[in-house]
């Protein structure tokens, strides 16, 4: 099994925005020669250079590396580049559903489409519309991507099965968030939405499909799933967190979206269920007030506090990140990927945005 001395993730991730590069602009070409709009190509570029940390195309090399991977490094770069399109689309669709003004500070996607159609009555419409079917088409790209990796044939099967699952598992877990009718102060109904909605897609999936280019056996593919689903909870339960509380070092902001969209989240179900009648009416009466000010954040913040949820809930990323490191205490990886992985935990159970 080959080994490097360190997985240089910052030089992953520039290699990981180049495909992507090269592909949007090739989509570019491709649109002027057929006199489709130009602007759609833009508008994925311009979504992903905004920000995020390429964790899943990121997880993905890094599955590849813990299976030896010395080969379609070509491969793979597509592989991982092919899941930011997917986070492309599933963010962009996210936001519809969620109303949401912004997204990683700039106009959400339907919000800025509708600014294009200035004052007309159908600009809302047709703005979401318009944002739909960039998403989709986000979907679709990311679809070629995949199917231009050349790889052999089972390989192809095995990494062409895992991403139909993970599209599979986000759907539901998306659709268990929009139509969920249960307790709002039910914890494993909550931590069901992470886990089918971001835990898979997020850290197990890209894990698994790394190493399936690598040709990984079952036994690897079950280690990914020991260390995804944990780290990939962690890593929802702390953005959720961060959205209501902020981070301690300031670098983010608390904000109102969750809250006003009355987002399902495990601390909210903790809080609910740690809370007085007084309290409960209180969280009940302004969570999922679209006209939800800093004033009354601040009293729902105060309640989540006062219950001990948000101390509970830092518990439970801490128990998550623990659980990973000792799978990885026990698994025999390559060092390099090893640490880098360690090193990923970090990123995504301590800051995510």
């Amino acid at each position: 099994m080959i080994d490097v001395r360190e997985i240089d993730l910052s030089a992953v991730r520039e290699q990981v925005d180049a495909v992507l590069e090269d592909f949007l602009q090739d989509k570019v070409r491709v649109a002027a020669g057929r006199g489709h709009p130009l602007e759609v190509a833009g508008i994925l570029r311009d979504f992903l250079a905004a920000g995020g940390k390429r964790i899943r195309a990121l997880l993905c090399v890094v599955g590849w590396h813990a299976v030896g991977g010395n080969e379609d490094r070509a491969a793979v770069l597509r592989v991982a580049a092919s899941l930011e399109l997917f986070v492309a689309f599933a963010l962009i669709h996210d936001d519809i559903m969620d109303d949401s003004d912004t997204r990683r500070g700039r106009p959400a996607v339907h919000r800025a489409l509708r600014a294009r159609l200035g004052p007309s009555p159908r600009a809302e419409r047709l703005g979401a519309g318009g944002a739909l079917l960039v998403g989709n088409l986000a979907l679709i790209w990311a679809q070629e991507l995949l199917h231009i990796a050349e790889l052999s044939v089972q390989r192809r099967r095995a990494v062409h099965a895992l991403y139909d699952a993970m599209l599979e598992e986000v759907m539901y877990g998306q659709y268990l968030d929009v139509m969920g009718t249960g307790p709002d102060d039910d914890v494993d109904a909550a931590l069901q939405i992470v886990r089918y909605k971001t835990a898979t897609a997020t850290v197990e999936r890209p894990l698994q499909l790394g190493a399936a280019v690598a040709g990984a056996d079952d036994t690897t593919l079950n280690l990914c799933t020991a260390l995804g689903l944990p780290l990939g909870e962690a890593f929802q339960i702390r953005d959720d967190l961060l959205d209501v509380f902020g981070s301690t070092d300031g670098a983010c902001a608390p904000g109102l979206g969750d809250l006003r969209e009355g987002k399902r989240t495990v601390l909210l179900a903790l809080g609910l269920r740690a809370a007085t009648p007084a309290q409960r009416r209180r969280l009940r009466d302004l969570v999922g007030r679209a006209d939800l000010d800093e004033h009354g954040a601040a009293e729902v913040r105060a309640i989540l506090e006062a219950t001990g949820a948000r101390q509970r809930t830092e518990h439970m990323i801490t128990s998550r990140y623990d659980q990973v490191l000792r799978v990885l205490d026990e698994a025999a990886l390559p060092p390099a990927a090893s640490r880098a992985l360690r090193g990923l935990a970090v990123t995504a159970t301590r800051y995510t945005s």
